[in-house]
């Protein structure tokens, strides 16, 4: 895989749940940090995404958000 995007972290698919449209993806990364996403039930089935598997989350910048508490 090549792409553009240069935010790519490798890990491993700790859990999947699935709801009627969307799943949430958990990532555990090297260091025992983890990443969720969400993406379609679709998407989790064409990648062939299972729990133990191996996957890479792929962060665009411009989709960042940061917050601080006031």
């Amino acid at each position: 895989m090549k792409i553009s995007a240069r935010n790519q972290l490798a890990g491993k698919v700790v859990s999947i749940e699935k709801g009627s449209v969307n799943s949430e993806v958990e990532i555990e990364l090297s260091g025992g940090q983890k990443i969720v996403s969400i993406i379609t039930n679709h998407a989790v089935e064409s990648l062939g995404l299972t729990v133990g598997g191996c996957a890479v989350a792929i962060i665009k910048a411009s989709s960042v958000m940061l917050g601080v508490e006031e």
